[in-house]
């Protein structure tokens, strides 16, 4: 049985969203959670927030990461 053209248009949304936060970045707080809940269950993730501010600060703390006059 051939799925309903309403669940094949849902399958493609997802797969465009799930590739369009990864090609922005929009997904990386959410690995890192995976990945810190993985490694040490016990350790408390940083926030959304906290982790932006510490990308963005490594970022523009490294010049091969591009420049950013502003």
């Amino acid at each position: 049985m051939t799925p309903a053209p309403a669940s094949k248009v849902r399958h493609a949304v997802g797969r465009i969203r799930w590739y369009v936060r990864e090609l922005t970045g929009e997904s990386a707080y959410d690995h890192y959670v995976t990945h810190t809940r993985a490694c040490d269950p016990t350790t408390e993730p940083m926030t959304r927030r906290a982790f932006e501010r510490a990308r963005m600060d490594a970022r523009e703390a490294d010049p091969r990461e591009g420049f950013r006059c502003c």
